[in-house]
């Protein structure tokens, strides 16, 4: 297969070459425009030529890559929550930046520079972006692009080669034993008493808490399983099932926990017969609104920023009573494995690494616990 270089102009070549038959059979030609030098031109017909003999050409195309990305989005397969999430960032972060160019034109440097101006002024009014927001949206554009070359729609994924910016290690928030006594303490006889010894007691995640229905416990067995989730979109709440296996499970509960859910369930069948609901049924969501509906994870989130205002608890997120749990467990010496499925995590690496300065702490003890041994002997 071969290609012609004629001159356009005192610094512009056209390239000319076969790239097979069409599907009636017509000889099928492709003509690329470069400027420069000859030599450049040379060189770019020999990697043209090189591309399609390898398979990794592609034709050329006025496709955007503000058109790309939505149609990738349109056809995508995520939860509702996700997509949501997707949407946000291709029209806030990458549209408003990248989108004007063309898909087939978008360079490694174009996305360095897109990075850059994230982190300079990317957010709202013009504030930084953090870099584990900027990564994001990179891992967004790097899924639409991965999809693009697969399809051969592009012949490499630009995104690939630039790496996003490193996110600082970052220590999660937990409760320590006297801060759990004192929360415990001042939510005692409220609504809130069940919901936060429950999270401490199971570290399961905001949406799994109020995704949990009566069905799903036997007290009288100590166990919880964990099937499904609520999950907050535009749309409103609705009930999902886990994205992946490992968020579906069985947990076993702490006396303690099983009797706090004892007490739950006595309040909440004497609201409901008082509220003519009738007793509960195994549908019956364990944490609701007063007349049965689900909880918004988000409101839940907001409701507890005002009780810690409220009732002067220590000023931490609401997921922080889930990785209180899990810090309890590796205190406790249980192995990452086990940690890592009680926590739903998709691996024991995932567990590894959000909790990885704990697991340090949890190794120094050992450490010292070996050395207090053999001191002995």
């Amino acid at each position: 297969m071969k290609g012609t270089i004629i001159r356009r102009g005192k610094s512009s070549w056209r390239l000319k070459f076969d790239v097979g038959r069409e599907a009636n059979g017509e000889r099928k030609i492709r003509y690329v425009t470069v400027r420069g030098k000859r030599q450049d031109a040379e060189r770019e017909l020999t990697k043209l030529l090189n591309s399609h003999h390898e398979g990794t050409d592609v034709e050329p195309s006025k496709l955007t890559v503000a058109d790309y990305m939505r149609a990738h989005l349109d056809r995508i397969t995520v939860s509702a929550k996700t997509l949501e999430r997707y949407r946000q960032l291709a029209e806030q972060q990458i549209i408003p930046h990248l989108g004007t160019h063309l898909l087939q034109k978008l360079r490694p440097a174009h996305v360095q520079e897109w990075h850059s101006i994230l982190l300079q002024r990317g957010g709202k009014d013009g504030k930084p972006l953090s870099a584990r927001t900027v990564g994001h949206a990179h891992r967004v554009l790097h899924g639409a692009l991965e999809n693009a070359t697969a399809t051969e729609v592009v012949g490499r994924n630009v995104a690939s080669a630039i790496h996003p910016p490193k996110v600082a290690d970052e220590e999660v928030e937990i409760l320590t034993a006297p801060e759990i006594a004192d929360t415990l303490k001042k939510v005692r006889g409220t609504d809130w008493e069940a919901i936060i010894s429950v999270d401490l007691g199971t570290g399961l995640r905001r949406g799994e808490l109020v995704g949990l229905q009566w069905g799903d416990l036997d007290l009288d067995a100590a166990t919880m399983k964990v099937q499904r989730s609520v999950e907050e979109t535009k749309q409103g709440l609705r009930l999902k099932t886990p994205k992946t296996k490992y968020g579906r499970r069985t947990l076993s509960l702490a006396p303690s926990t099983v009797d706090v859910l004892r007490a739950h369930l006595k309040k909440q069948r004497e609201t409901r017969i008082a509220l003519g609901m009738g007793r509960e049924t195994p549908e019956t969501m364990v944490f609701s609104t007063p007349d049965g509906q689900l909880l918004s994870p988000d409101n839940l989130s907001r409701d507890w920023k005002r009780l810690v205002k409220a009732r002067s608890l220590p000023v931490v997120t609401f997921h922080a009573l889930r990785h209180t749990h899990a810090s309890a467990l590796i205190a406790n010496g249980l192995d990452v494995v086990k940690i890592s499925r009680r926590l739903g995590h998709s691996s024991p690496k995932v567990t590894l690494t959000i909790y990885a300065h704990l697991f340090e702490k949890s190794d120094i003890a050992a450490a010292s616990a070996i050395e207090a041994t053999l001191r002995a002997t």
